[in-house]
């Protein structure tokens, strides 16, 4: 059972404050406000981990139900992944990656030409999502002007959706809560289709009358950019920023046969949906199709090392040896880390002797019923949906007409603060994500069920829901 309300020691509750003090006087926490760390309680300093539980330096253990942000699919703790950590830093460390391999990096490489999506044999390893995406949309644009289609420079992606925060990744990010004012003008190659929201379906349509329209406007935006100026779409299979919708089959298909119909290339950013989080390999094998490149992250090494990689086929790698001229210019001083591949191969063998995937989608499956089932008995819940370990409840003032919570109902601290409280790591605002470790089992799911349970009929009450 989670305790996040057992009173810690008084030793370690200094400890805790001598944290705190230096944390907020040294440590810039990412995409966090200082004023908002330098409340009390604002700086949890986490300390260890074990399976699907984190512990604090007070000593007080919470269920980590975001696998720190979609990334620790093989759970905390795996003494397995240091030791071939440790193993590989004594016979080596580091060499000059931009000249030369190494066994594990292209073990790597071999096991996952066998995993993913049929077609896919290339790989070039980074170290973040985020450098994942910038090297794909720089392979896509430098393919198009080694064929000659040297004004193929656009990059498409949907609004709402969440690709990174370096440069051209942020340009590509259609999310309304990345503040992109500070840096404008980004890139002005970057144009924008909507997003996938059924829910709320922005051109009042409903599936399958609507023969998914919002896929089918990409060709209209292409044709009105002008096809021979169009690099690439990138899009996430099941967009998790964007609300978490799980697309139908033909959204997919037909966002493949526009690119295919205008000679663009097709990215799938599988950053989160990665290495079983959607209950298969990849997200893009929900939908039977084959994307031209690959980005991906997180899951490779759930956590345990920095790595990322995009992945591509054949076809687009053989264009960069077709000449010296056209060696792809790009570069990345710890891509293809020994360490973080000899790690990355590991956690992908443990993925796979360890059924996890099969774990996501069957653990993932109860978990979202549990849920749903929720819904009977809170008003708050407009709608649950998700696939394997990828799930989200969004919660509404009114069910019948959807209306939303705004940012002066602040949710984050009604329903965020409370869930913390009784030791449920995660995030939660207007909707509530869940993506605990693909160790997760029926109990761990019923103990996060049961939290969200409690926490909502507080919140109802206080909203006067009832």
């Amino acid at each position: 059972m989670v305790d996040a309300k057992a009173e810690p020691s008084a030793a370690a509750q200094d400890l805790a404050t001598d944290y705190v003090r230096r944390g907020l006087d040294h440590l810039w926490v990412h995409n966090t406000n200082y004023l908002d760390l330098a409340k009390p309680g604002g700086m949890l300093v986490l300390s260890e981990g074990q399976g699907i539980r984190l512990k604090d330096v007070e000593g007080r253990t919470y269920i980590d139900a975001m696998s720190g942000l979609w990334v620790v699919n093989v759970g905390h703790g795996r003494k397995e992944l240091a030791q071939v950590a440790a193993e590989q830093m004594s016979k080596l460390a580091y060499v000059n990656t931009f000249a030369y391999a190494t066994p594990p990096a292209i073990d790597l490489a071999t096991k996952l030409a066998e995993i993913t999506p049929e077609g896919i044999e290339r790989f070039f390893f980074v170290n973040s999502g985020s450098e994942a995406v910038e090297t794909a949309i720089k392979m896509a644009q430098q393919w198009h002007y080694i064929n000659g289609d040297k004004k193929r420079t656009k990059i498409i992606s949907r609004r709402g959706s969440y690709h990174g925060a370096t440069g051209m990744a942020m340009s590509v990010n259609g999310s309304n809560y990345a503040n992109r004012s500070p840096f404008e003008p980004l890139s002005p190659n970057a144009r924008f289709f909507p997003g996938i929201n059924c829910y709320r379906c922005p051109y009042e349509k409903t599936y399958p009358e609507c023969n998914v329209f919002c896929a089918r406007t990409l060709d209209d935006l292409i044709s009105f950019e002008q096809p021979e100026t169009v690099a690439a779409v990138i899009a996430e299979p099941i967009s998790v920023s964007n609300g978490n919708f799980v697309p139908w089959p033909a959204y997919w298909r037909t966002l493949r046969q526009v690119c295919d119909k205008h000679g663009v290339l097709l990215i799938a950013d599988e950053v989160i949906n990665g290495f079983g989080r959607s209950g298969k390999w990849f997200g893009v094998d929900h939908y039977g199709i084959q994307p031209d490149i690959m980005t991906t992250a997180k899951g490779l090494s759930s956590g345990y090392a920095p790595i990322a990689c995009t992945m591509t086929t054949r076809k687009i790698a053989d264009a960069f040896a077709s000449d010296k001229k056209n060696t792809f210019s790009h570069g990345i001083t710890f891509g293809t880390h020994p360490v973080s591949c000899a790690v990355a191969l590991r956690n992908v063998e443990i993925l796979e002797a360890e059924g996890l995937i099969d774990n996501s989608a069957k653990t993932g499956a109860y978990l979202l019923q549990q849920l749903s089932e929720l819904q009977h008995r809170h008003p708050i819940i407009g709608d649950v949906r998700g696939i394997g370990l990828m799930i989200q409840v969004e919660l509404v003032k009114d069910r019948e007409t959807k209306e939303p919570f705004t940012r002066e109902d602040d949710m984050q601290s009604k329903v965020g603060q409370r869930l913390l409280a009784r030791g449920l790591l995660c995030r939660a605002g207007n909707s509530i994500s869940i993506a605990p470790p693909l160790i997760t089992n029926r109990e761990d799911a019923d103990e996060i069920v049961d939290i969200i349970d409690a926490v909502l009929g507080e919140v109802e009450q206080e909203l006067s829901l009832w």
